[in-house]
């Protein structure tokens, strides 16, 4: 939802104590993880779309693994990062609660054009994760304000896990909804469906409520190699019980919720889930803040992760798989592809990023309002 983290936004900052609230910075390393999680994104979508069913179970669990990786993390990280992005002209409580409103309807409007754009042939209504981002924002932007009490941190994680087990208890019900409504339940039970996932959401908002609390390196550090910790027993987890309950449907759509033909994780999978969102954000606060890996691409990527994610779909399933008729059923051809893509996408985020630049300082102010509303702020 936020291309860097840099500021405490006013709506944070007024729930926190002075003492705690960190410097202006820009944090890398959320940049380079949120652009490795648009190149699994991408990957699962030339999974699906460059490649047919020859290609059997290799196939497959590219695409799910992909999924269960990318998209979670970019859930997780709407949260995560909205107490520490926010707006650079300040402006108080309600300045800020107006911005982050404003980003959350454009990126719903973002997610009805892709459909429009894209997916002519569905509803343009259809539910999408840019929707339930946007939705997202909505919510998780007004919850902020509880996270300057221990109380009102605990009451979101409650209300997190709450959300959740009324969407299991609810799923037979839920299942039937759907096919007695098959047009209205496209708008709230498709594509990644804000319930239940904006439990995520306030869980990434939560943990990055605490992470704004430690402005000294050894002290996030610290935080950081607890929530590798996290992680690495959640996958423990995952692994372990699969291999005592003898699970016969391992990395297969089929162990988890499926509702109007779109996956949603259930039971052993919230620990693949989580401890792959911990583990892949400490990995990349080690690489990149720690070691300083190169990361420059990743960057760009995470920066323009909204472009890119629009734009990918025109070229991945529009141009290549639409109009061109083209399919990559050799994993060698393939991999050469996708790679040939990631390059290709590195230099149209920064293409975007000079394009963001120039509209910023000279042509802002020379354009009407109403195209305003359609630019990057």
């Amino acid at each position: 939802a936020a291309s860097h983290a840099d500021q405490v936004p006013a709506l944070t900052a007024m729930a926190t104590p002075t003492a705690a609230r960190p410097v202006r910075e820009r944090l890398r390393f959320l940049d380079a993880v949120r652009g490795w999680a648009l190149l699994l994104m991408v990957l699962n979508h030339t999974g699906r779309w460059w490649q047919d069913g020859r290609m059997t179970w290799p196939r497959y669990y590219v695409i799910y693994v992909s999924l269960t990786l990318a998209a979670p993390m970019f859930l997780f990280l709407v949260g995560f990062c909205l107490p520490l992005s926010g707006s650079r002209a300040g402006g108080g409580r309600d300045a800020a609660l107006g911005k982050w409103a404003a980003r959350g309807a454009r990126l719903i409007l973002a997610g009805l054009l892709l459909n429009l754009l894209v997916f002519p042939e569905d509803p343009i209504w259809n539910n999408g994760v840019l929707q339930t981002i946007g939705f997202s924002i909505l919510i998780a932007a007004p919850a902020a304000l509880l996270l300057g009490s221990r109380a009102g941190r605990w009451g979101l994680l409650g209300a997190a896990v709450i959300i959740y087990l009324a969407f299991v208890g609810a799923f037979p019900q839920l299942t039937q909804w759907v096919v007695a409504h098959p047009r209205s339940s496209r708008i709230f039970f498709f594509e990644f469906p804000p319930w239940p996932w904006v439990s995520l959401v306030l869980v990434g908002l939560v943990l990055g409520g605490w992470w704004v609390e430690r402005t000294d390196a050894p002290g996030r550090a610290r935080y950081l190699w607890g929530m590798a910790a996290a992680g690495g027993l959640c996958l423990l987890w995952f692994f372990g019980w699969d291999w005592w309950a003898g699970t016969p449907n391992r990395w297969m759509f089929t162990r988890d919720f499926t509702l109007n033909n779109h996956w949603t994780p259930r039971g052993n999978t919230l620990a693949w889930i989580l401890g792959g969102v911990f583990c892949q954000i400490a990995l990349f606060y080690y690489l990149v803040e720690m070691r300083h890996w190169p990361s420059r691409w990743l960057v760009i990527l995470g920066q323009t992760a909204l472009f890119l994610y629009f734009t990918h779909h025109l070229i991945v399933l529009t141009l290549i798989n639409q109009w061109l008729g083209l399919r990559f059923n050799n994993w060698w051809i393939f991999s050469a592809a996708c790679a040939l893509l990631a390059l290709l996408l590195v230099a149209m985020g920064k293409g975007w990023q000079a394009i963001k630049r120039a509209w910023r300082e000279r042509w802002r102010e020379k354009l009407p309002w109403w195209l305003i509303v359609f630019l990057p702020a």
